[in-house]
């Protein structure tokens, strides 16, 4: 089947059921899931899931995405098989639900999946996007990691490292104006930190009104309101991606 680009750019709404154009596959230790475009390409984007893990559905709808404008796009599962969070889980268990699966501590894997990407699609451009959990890992790997080209972490920022703004490479930050986890005093110092430290190309937008998770696909009842500036961010992801990889 041919993937094109139009119906997921403006084709908004919860998946429950999506299964998607790609497939499994075992990459050594890491299963994940790989979605290719029709045309042969070098080019490779790494998809970071958030808490719900690499198999829900939204996460792969966006490797889908990524996959339709022309990019080798692999979610792999960087929880290594561990039960991700669902929406029957306590909040007041996250803490604990958290430490084994620390987004900073995502390298090993990462490095796997490179030499996947390089040595199985013969990939020499890589970017790498991530949504929330998936954000602060890469906003890590951007700053560990030079082989990544480029990266966009959508509402995700690492918090409690005094290092965290001498990134290597382009990255792209994307954050929603009500995100109840990210207050906007945050946003500002990592913007203030980043024109004082940073040597590289970055951004930093703020959607006005959006919340946590605006955008990936919304529940069934999103108000009308929230779908252009859903769109504008997917729209401003995917044009940070050609832009440098």
């Amino acid at each position: 089947m041919t993937l094109d680009a139009q119906p997921f750019l403006y084709d908004i709404g919860k998946r429950t059921d999506y299964v998607g154009f790609g497939h499994e596959e075992q990459v050594e230790h890491i299963k994940a899931y790989v979605c290719k475009p029709s045309s042969v390409t070098d080019k490779a984007v790494i998809v970071i899931h958030d808490i719900y893990g690499w198999q829900f559905p939204d996460i792969r709808y966006i490797a889908d995405l990524v996959a339709a404008e022309g990019y080798v796009a692999i979610c792999p599962d960087f929880f290594l098989g561990k039960k991700p969070w669902t929406s029957a889980d306590h909040w007041a268990e996250f803490g604990d639900w958290l430490k084994d699966r620390d987004p900073t501590k995502v390298d090993r894997e990462a490095d796997v999946v490179l030499k996947y990407l390089k040595e199985q699609c013969s990939a020499k451009k890589i970017g790498v996007v991530g949504f929330s959990w998936g954000g602060m890992a890469v906003h890590h790997l951007m700053l560990k990691n030079p082989e990544l080209m480029t990266g966009v972490s959508l509402y995700g920022i690492i918090r409690d490292s005094d290092d965290r703004y001498n990134l290597l490479n382009p990255t792209f930050f994307i954050f929603g104006e009500k995100d109840h986890t990210i207050s906007y005093d945050q946003i500002i110092l990592l913007e203030k930190k980043l024109k004082q430290y940073c040597q590289v190309e970055y951004r930093i937008k703020v959607y006005p009104g959006q919340v946590h998770g605006f955008a990936e696909l919304k529940p069934e009842d999103m108000k009308p309101r929230d779908k252009p500036y859903i769109e504008e961010a997917r729209k401003d992801m995917m044009n940070w991606l050609k832009t440098y990889v």
